[in-house]
């Protein structure tokens, strides 16, 4: 047994130090970075949030009580549950009482003691699709594969956190998952195990990136899929490779003018696409569903689900956020709730901003690369953050 655990912490480590760099954030370098990296939060007062009297507080609240669902059960958020969920048709000056008696805001600093992170966008598409492979839909979505093994270490070798392993048996040793390169490739390894199947592999490609979609079939019908699982591999963005071959400078980078140049050279797909070693598998949602869950297990709410790394922001919480995009002169200043995260979110002042369902929240998403500061309301009770357990957090 102890063997099996050496091998499998070897294939640990080793994915781990070949995960790919974070993207360098929109903000200077700092001129001095301290050895010892600053509290991860600093307790502030309400007028240190800059908009918080402008946010309408209404949307807000229904997603905090989506939170709730989840939240109630944790000792620390149960009577601030309780007390939201009393309310009937709340104005916003009950709603705004409310969270300032409840909650104390707290703003998220990075290591260096700067506060300026990066916020991203994301939103579920829709995709045209069959239940049948055709020539008119050639490409699969998978459910998740019966051989993919999720090992969770934590319980064996604590100082690794929350890391899990993703990998499948070859013989008696495990070894790392099949990449996108290998599942799309010629032998597809998962025959058998499709979902459904979609026109447009850039959009199937993109779909993977958001983690939810709408597939739409022919006869007007649709399916909500949503993610199952991930082939532990890390995110890697195409738009670097494609940059780098000189196929698409970075001011151009778009899902549009990469899905354009794909259609017009499908001979390298395959190759572009693979430069993602990520895949991810779904799963069909009932019928009806209006909007997925995200990590927290309650439906995204449009413009008021933030995703987060959640080693550091409890899924959950609320979080207040001032972002502003300076190619469209938007300012984002409104409180979230923390109930997703992502491959790619990764920091302590890191956010994607679900934009909601369609072709309109696809646009607003892809323009969303900007700075961002947070500010985390933790309820009154707790005498300090460090009270909230890591794992509840996700």
């Amino acid at each position: 047994m102890s063997k099996f655990f050496y091998l499998v912490l070897c294939c640990c480590l080793l994915c781990s130090c070949i995960r790919a760099p974070e993207p360098p954030l929109s903000r200077p370098e700092p001129t001095h970075v301290p050895t010892v990296p600053a509290p991860l939060l600093t307790p502030v007062v309400w007028e240190a949030l800059p908009g918080w009297q402008k946010d309408e507080l209404t949307p807000a609240f229904d997603a905090f009580l989506q939170s709730c669902v989840a939240l109630r059960r944790r000792p620390q958020w149960r009577d601030v549950c309780e007390s939201a969920s009393a309310f009937e048709s709340p104005s916003e000056t009950t709603l705004r009482d409310f969270f300032e008696s409840a909650f104390t805001p707290h703003q998220v600093l990075l290591e260096d003691g700067s506060a300026d992170g990066l916020l991203t966008g994301y939103y579920v598409p829709d995709l045209k699709g069959s239940r049948q492979a055709s020539s008119d839909y050639p490409y699969p979505l998978y459910q998740r594969p019966d051989d993919l093994l999720t090992i969770d270490l934590s319980d064996v070798y604590p100082e690794l956190g929350n890391y899990r392993l993703r990998g499948r048996l070859e013989g008696n040793r495990v070894v790392p998952y099949w990449d996108r390169g290998v599942i799309d490739g010629a032998k597809l390894p998962l025959s058998g195990r499709e979902l459904f199947w979609v026109a447009d592999p850039v959009e199937l490609f993109y779909l993977h990136i958001q983690g939810s979609g709408s597939i739409l079939f022919d006869d007007g019908t649709r399916a909500m899929v949503n993610y199952a699982d991930q082939n532990g591999h890390p995110f890697r963005s195409i738009s670097h490779y494609l940059e780098q071959q000189k196929i698409m400078p970075r001011s151009q980078m778009s899902m549009r003018n990469i899905r354009d140049w794909v259609k017009k050279n499908p001979e390298r797909s395959g190759e572009i696409l693979s430069q993602n070693p990520s895949y991810i598998f779904f799963r069909e949602l009932e019928e009806g569903t209006q909007s997925p869950p995200g990590a927290l297990g309650v439906p995204l709410t449009p413009e008021r689900t933030l995703a987060v790394d959640s080693r550091y922001i409890p899924l959950g919480a609320p979080v207040f956020i001032e972002s502003h995009n300076k190619h469209s002169d938007i300012w984002l200043r409104r409180l979230m709730m923390a109930q997703d995260r992502g491959g790619a979110i990764k920091g302590r002042v890191r956010g994607d901003f679900f934009w909601g369902l369609g072709d309109v929240a696809g646009a607003l998403a892809g323009q969303t690369h900007q700075p961002v500061k947070f500010w985390l309301l933790l309820p009154k009770e707790l005498d300090a953050p460090g009270e909230l357990d890591a794992k509840e957090s996700g």
